[in-house]
């Protein structure tokens, strides 16, 4: 973007910004919607010149651009592609540096269906997939060999929400020539960059913060300048592109990322800490809690917080659990997060660990803080954890 007073821009003055281009939409303060497969050219000369900007729907329009071009600037990368959904950009960011007698580590805390992904897809293609401790960069070490071409980090972690030391994991793969790819969902380019700590691909559900109304599926991936071509090449090889509509939409959602996900950051602490204080809650998993065991990897590595958390309940069932979401007014029942709304789900079910056992202190519930008012977040839990244990 431009920058007229010879000074960085502000994230939300950035992200107000980002991606706009003249040339494809003039006046107007937002880009063209372009619905387009064919790109006609004026002779075949210029079809097949390796300048021409666009020519087919799937490699790229002027919406898409905009949006692509944002992404790569925000997370200092040298370059962004889109993927139909978050769990496709996982993929995307992995295949490109893998084949057959590969491996793969991942932390033990991974998003499940990242995980099956692993052991499905993976194994199918003769990559064999390891799993590490999440808190113990030591465990990367101890694990890494000459076939390990990839290093995932994820954090926090998937319903558990473990910090990982992502600076001294980086530094242990790059000694073995491993790529390291980082799932940023949680904290997004706003509260944390994965590039700038070392890693080489980061990756984001756009699903969740970067729409953040519940209403798109969309996954990113960008790169630094050493892994850019080879995923370049690889996302266009596979044939993965997202529709006009979604890209639209995702701008739209950026423009407002730094004002939404800071007020998610506000309204998820006020709630983890009445939680934290309540007798029917044996432990809140929140990483910008000072309590929290990762807490210092949060404050070293991220300058805010999402709104997603859990918490364990103390002596409670899974039965009892469920009756208390069921019960709730404010929080939905749903997968995904990062839009508007509050959820709340029973965060234990599909936690598998294979590193190290997972010895649950009791049921545990996640829930996602969005934009309502904490104060009625807050009395909408208290009502129901009353209701089940008066």
């Amino acid at each position: 973007m431009k920058n007229p007073h010879g000074r960085k821009p502000a994230t939300a003055t950035f992200l107000a910004n980002a991606g706009r281009d003249g040339r494809f939409a003039g006046s107007f303060v937002n880009p063209p919607v372009v619905h387009a497969s064919t790109v006609l050219f004026d002779s075949i000369e210029d079809m097949v010149s390796p300048g021409a900007p666009y020519v087919y729907g799937r490699r790229g329009t002027p919406t898409l651009a905009s949006l692509e071009t944002a992404l790569a600037e925000f997370e200092g990368a040298a370059g962004a592609v889109l993927c139909p959904s978050g769990l496709n950009a996982i993929t995307a960011a992995i295949l490109p540096f893998v084949g057959a007698g590969d491996r793969v580590l991942f932390p033990d805390s991974v998003y499940g269906p990242a995980r099956t992904f692993a052991d499905a897809v993976l194994a199918r293609l003769g990559v064999t997939a390891d799993y590490y401790d999440p808190t113990d960069a030591g465990d990367v070490a101890a694990r890494l060999d000459p076939a390990t071409k990839v290093v995932y980090v994820e954090s926090p972690g998937s319903n558990t929400m473990e910090m990982q030391d992502i600076p001294a994991i980086v530094e242990i793969a790059h000694a073995a020539q491993a790529v390291v790819v980082a799932d940023n969902t949680w904290a997004t380019p706003l509260f944390c960059r994965p590039l700038d700590l070392g890693a080489d691909v980061a990756l984001l559900a756009a699903t969740k913060y970067i729409g953040g109304h519940a209403d798109i599926m969309m996954g990113t991936v960008t790169a630094g300048e050493r892994c850019w071509p080879r995923l370049k090449e690889v996302h266009g090889a596979l044939g993965l592109c997202v529709g006009p509509d979604d890209a639209y939409l995702a701008l739209r959602g950026l423009r407002t990322l730094d004002v939404r996900l800071r007020r998610h950051h506000e309204s998820a602490l006020a709630v983890a800490t009445w939680l934290e204080g309540h007798h029917e809650v044996a432990r809140v998993l929140y990483p910008a809690l000072p309590s929290d065991p990762g807490h210092a990897l949060w404050r070293r590595d991220m300058t805010g917080a999402s709104g997603l958390l859990s918490f364990v309940l103390r002596g409670w069932s899974e039965d009892e659990a469920a009756q208390l979401i069921d019960g709730l007014s404010l929080f939905g029942i749903g997968y995904s997060w990062g839009g508007f709304e509050s959820l709340a789900t029973i965060g234990s079910h599909g936690i598998r660990r294979t590193a190290r056992p997972y010895r649950p202190e009791g049921t545990l519930i996640r829930l996602h803080v969005g934009l309502e008012d904490p104060e009625d977040l807050m009395a909408d839990l208290d009502e129901g954890l009353r209701r089940m244990r008066p």
